[in-house]
């Protein structure tokens, strides 16, 4: 069988992924290399199918360390970040599954875009120019939660002279310093871990930090206590709303510590910006959202445990700037972006929709 070139056929494949606006590529043994536009996935049938030794080829050619791929084969994943022509990056995933090397890379935009070219809600503007507390963007995988807290970041460094420190696992989004300062730090190249690289911005004269995951609860406890000491800290969690989310947090600590760590999170979380990215009948994917604002009120539910409560007080809280998933939706319905179906397929409450529909 004929050598193959698997630098030039990835470049290729890349090619084509960015000449379609496309997210991802993928490549399973056992499968056509897949890409994935606006949400659908699209397998290249014109590529044949990939045996093991293909898959092995594509990682050598994503990650040509030789360490790095012998620690892959060892440890059975790895993430990774790759750089290509004309400053197009990708997020790299490589893992195995039934015995075969899988690899996921998701496009990374070179620009980091707006807020408002996010079709975000204008509050959250505000956020970028909080002095100091805890703010998360929550949902699943592939839901625009990265670039909602790199649009953020890219805000406050439009606006403000500060220091700003983000640890990631891999680099996103690189930005460039306009009037603050930015360091971003990649786990396992320039720290050992989240957790080690947040200790130690409490000697690093930081202003805001953003956080790329929050894994455990030595990231959560440090990220909280950097959120009360003066900072403002972004970070983000797999979690599917406001309400969960606080649980999510709170359960993460053993029964010992969950009551200090609520009246911490009372006293210094800013906000949770829960988002989901819904196809449009226009083609291309289109936000629906909540926000959840930490008013007095919230504050006592979450001190009081009474975290279910959390979702009425979204529901009745517009007048302080909250918004809830579902009136996010229909507004959708309403100006023609998203189907009903769809509002119902991503809604977390679909009796509460149907009345307000």
């Amino acid at each position: 069988m004929a050598h193959i070139d698997y630098k030039r056929e990835l470049e290729e494949m890349i090619d084509i992924v960015v000449g379609e606006g496309g997210s991802d590529l993928h490549f399973a043994v056992g499968a056509h290399p897949t890409i994935r536009v606006s949400g659908s996935l699209i397998p290249l049938l014109k590529k044949p199918v990939l045996l093991q030794e293909d898959a092995l080829g594509f990682m050598q050619a994503l990650l040509p360390d030789e360490v790095k791929i012998q620690k892959f084969l060892t440890t059975k994943e790895v993430d990774f970040s790759y750089a290509y022509k004309g400053g197009v990056r990708f997020r790299g995933n490589g893992f195995f599954q039934r015995g075969g090397i899988s690899i996921a890379l998701r496009n990374i935009p070179n620009t980091i875009p707006s807020l408002k070219e996010l079709n975000l809600p204008p509050i959250i503007e505000s956020f970028a120019q909080r002095p100091q507390g805890f703010f998360l963007a929550v949902g699943p995988v592939g839901q625009g939660k990265s670039t909602t807290l790199a649009s953020i970041i890219d805000l406050i460094n439009q606006t403000r002279a500060e220091h700003i420190v983000t640890i990631e696992d891999p680099i996103e989004y690189i930005f460039e310093p306009k009037k603050s300062l930015i360091e971003q730090r990649e786990v396992r190249v320039d720290t050992e871990d989240f957790h080690t690289a947040l200790h130690s911005v409490f000697r690093q004269d930081v202003d805001v930090i953003m956080v790329g995951e929050m894994r455990n609860p030595e990231t959560i406890g440090t990220a909280v206590t950097a959120a009360e000491t003066g900072h403002l800290v972004l970070s983000t969690l797999h979690t599917n709303n406001a309400a969960q989310t606080i649980d999510r947090i709170i359960d993460t600590f053993p029964a010992g510590q969950q009551d200090q760590i609520r009246v911490q999170l009372a006293g210094s979380l800013a906000g949770i910006f829960s988002q989901r990215l819904i196809p449009r009948i226009a083609g291309g994917l289109i936000p629906a959202y909540e926000l959840l604002l930490n008013t007095n009120a919230v504050a006592n539910l979450i001190r009081e445990k009474r975290t279910h409560e959390i979702n009425t007080v979204i529901e009745t809280g517009s007048e302080h700037g909250m918004i809830e998933m579902n009136r996010s939706l229909v507004e959708l319905v309403h100006r023609g972006e998203i189907t009903v179906e769809n509002a119902f397929a991503y809604s977390v409450n679909p009796k509460g929709l149907d009345r307000l529909l």
